[in-house]
């Protein structure tokens, strides 16, 4: 009856898909495998994404093996098939519509297969060009860690020559702020926020501070978010105009936004180039020389030495003779000048509590920096002996002599270091970083004894990054290789099946190179999808192919067959390679573009890079989209002319039943 007809259909679908479909999804979760390579920033963020999609598709095909066929069963009992209804409604017209413009799609496409199966020599000149074409472009794509996000923020670094008083540091910052305000319209500001001088000691043993002393200082500045041009813009424009405005200060910008320190691990710039080495003279001249060389690359900007060296400071010199008759010592004096010039509330502090809230308070008793306004104030300075003993004046037991010294000593691995920052405009960050490899390169390799120069900050953490996805790219695609292999008993067919895959990373670099967005870690992760789901339209293809090699399946309505065909074993001389190719075009040219179309569908939104941060994952839309419009062309047209070349007998499996049976 018809409902065991309907039943041994479901039950005949079932096998004839759970194989290829099975590898198929294996095939999407294997290609995640790069993502377990990943260190950093980059790990947490996309270690969610790849798990998501690997326990989706898992829990996809569970249901389409268990679920689905089940709601077959007893949906379409009801079901006729081939009548049409008395009075058909809206959804039946628009359903039947839609199949007759997809049989004309069908009947061009197998045309238009019939024709490269012909010509198979120009097809394929053709995906070679394409390939090459991907190849040759793709040094001029570039290379990036995270697409930049405007977050509609930046702060700027203002330095004044070092010894500049505060009141003298805050004039300037004042007249700097006026300037913003001119170049910016004053509707596009939301605020501006100054903070001027170094930060509170105790943080200090913390951590490193950008800002060096009562010279330096930050300007945060906050645009309009309903309305304002693009942050880099401003920047830009900022960048030209104040240096020649304020001539003898130095402006640098540094990350605003969180995502951006966290990719930077902290540091005002994505590259740091480090010259440590325990003669500070000689460390600090082959810095200065490294800046200015960096300084000429295209693209580079803000490149300055963080460390400033000449600060101007009076050194005491104690007498320690005169001191010793006056029963003193030099720790009496290093001791009485820290509590009168600073206070003992760092080393030592004082606390009063209030008898009547209970709160204690740190008492602090210094000299006010009004009162210390001439050498001659500092010098009778009181000096207090740690034993019993009369207090002396500074004069009578020292002497000043001014100095110039570093601001802040930094250190790496113990050794005095120096960094020279840079950041990149207008042009992508590998493209700056490989200039600056260069010019470090050079100078590693004339370095005095004991000395050390590296590149650090986001450029080290963006080349793991790309080293271990391509190690890691190559792995999974290895380990797919490898499940093909076992599934299809046969080294042949999973080669043919790959050969989409170059078409595909053509296609990612062709859209990456007219959409003018960098190589990133969300594009390498692009990639990666698309190479699963082009894998995976393959492996239905050549499956298909070789059961019509086989006999198991007849030729599709498309080609002339009937339903009464399907199933039916074929003919020994009808197994024919070039019509198992037509075969499985015609007949899998549905789920390639079903599949296809969903995820690029899909990704459109994505690619678009609407909404707050929707920069940050437009790169990852694009390369799937690009990757796999060209990689189901390839699907559809490489892989069944590949499958023509190639496959000269049936598949090993049907080819040994055949002798068997024959021997019998």
């Amino acid at each position: 009856g018809l409902g065991t007809r309907l039943v041994q259909a479901i039950l005949d679908g079932a096998q004839q898909i759970a194989t290829p479909a099975f590898v198929s999804t294996l095939s999407i979760c294997i290609v995640f495998v790069p993502v377990v390579f990943l260190t950093g920033p980059a790990k947490y963020l996309f270690t969610p994404l790849a798990m998501a999609v690997v326990f989706a598709m898992l829990a996809s095909y569970l249901l389409s093996r268990t679920i689905v066929p089940t709601l077959v069963r007893y949906l379409l009992a009801g079901e006729t098939h081939g009548e049409m209804p008395a009075a058909p409604g809206v959804f039946t017209r628009i359903h039947d519509a839609f199949q007759r413009q997809f049989e004309r799609l069908r009947a061009a496409y197998v045309g238009a297969l019939e024709l490269a199966l012909a010509r198979r020599a120009r097809v394929l000149g053709t995906f070679a060009v394409v390939v090459v074409s991907g190849l040759v472009l793709l040094p001029f794509v570039g290379r990036d860690f995270f697409p930049t996000v405007d977050t509609g923020q930046f702060r700027l670094h203002v330095r004044a020559p070092a010894g500049t008083r505060i009141e003298e540091t805050e004039q300037v910052f004042a007249d700097v702020e006026a300037a913003i305000r001119r170049i910016i319209p004053n509707g596009e500001i939301a605020s501006v926020i100054d903070n001027i001088g170094q930060p509170q000691p105790i943080n200090l043993a913390f951590t490193d501070s950008v800002t060096l002393g009562a010279a330096d200082g930050e300007i945060l500045v906050s645009l309009n978010p309903e309305r304002h041009q693009p942050t880099a813009r401003w920047m830009k424009t900022l960048r030209e105009t104040l240096p020649r405005e304020f001539p003898g200060v130095t402006f640098f910008f540094q990350p605003a936004d969180i995502v951006s320190q966290i990719l930077n691990f902290g540091l005002p710039a994505p590259i740091d180039v480090q010259v440590t080495g325990y003669n500070q003279q000689a460390t600090h001249e082959i810095a200065l020389e490294v800046a200015a060389r960096m300084g000429r690359i295209p693209g580079a900007v803000d490149v300055h030495l963080h460390q400033v060296v000449n600060t101007p400071s009076l050194q005491v010199n104690v007498d320690r003779s005169r001191a010793a008759e006056l029963g003193l010592t030099q720790r009496d004096v290093a001791n009485s000048m820290l509590v009168s010039l600073s206070s003992s509330a760092v080393v030592s502090p004082n606390y009063w509590s209030d008898p009547r809230s209970g709160i204690n308070y740190v008492v602090a008793v210094q000299t006010p920096q009004s009162r210390v306004d001439s050498v001659n104030t500092l010098m009778n300075t009181a000096i207090t002996p740690s034993a019993a003993g009369q207090s002396q004046l500074l004069s009578n037991l020292a002497t000043l002599e001014r100095r110039e010294v570093p601001a802040v000593i930094s250190h790496s691995n113990v050794q005095p270091v120096f960094d020279v920052y840079a950041d990149v405009q207008g042009r992508d960050l590998g493209s700056v970083a490989a200039e600056v490899q260069k010019i470090v390169a050079e100078y590693r390799a004339k370095l005095p004894p004991g000395h050390r120069i590296a590149v650090r900050g986001q450029v080290e953490s963006m080349n793991s990054a790309f080293v271990r996805l391509g190690f890691g790219l190559i792995f999974a695609v290895l380990l797919v290789y490898l499940l093909m292999v076992v599934n299809f008993q046969s080294w042949l067919d999973p080669f043919i099946i790959i050969t989409a895959l170059p078409a595909g990373f053509a296609g990612i670099v062709w859209m990456l190179f007219v959409t003018h967005t960098t190589f990133s870690v969300p594009a390498l992760m692009g990639a990666i999808m698309s190479v699963g789901v082009a894998t995976a339209n393959s492996i239905l293809m050549v499956t298909f192919a070789n059961d019509y090699m086989g006999g198991l399946e007849g030729p599709p309505k498309a080609m002339g067959g009937s339903e009464t065909a399907r199933g039916t074993r074929a003919a020994p001389r009808d197994r024919d390679s070039r019509a198992a190719a037509l075969a499985a075009g015609a007949t899998r040219l549905r789920p390639v573009l079903m599949t296809a179309l969903a995820m690029i569908i899909g990704m459109l939104p994505m690619s678009l890079g609407l909404g707050e941060g929707g920069e940050q994952n437009a790169p990852l839309g694009r390369a799937v989209i690009g990757g796999l419009s060209v990689a189901t062309f390839a699907t559809l047209f490489l892989v069944p002319i590949i499958y023509s070349v190639l496959r000269r007998r049936p598949p090993r499996e049907d080819f040994l039943t055949e002798q068997e049976s024959s021997h019998a």
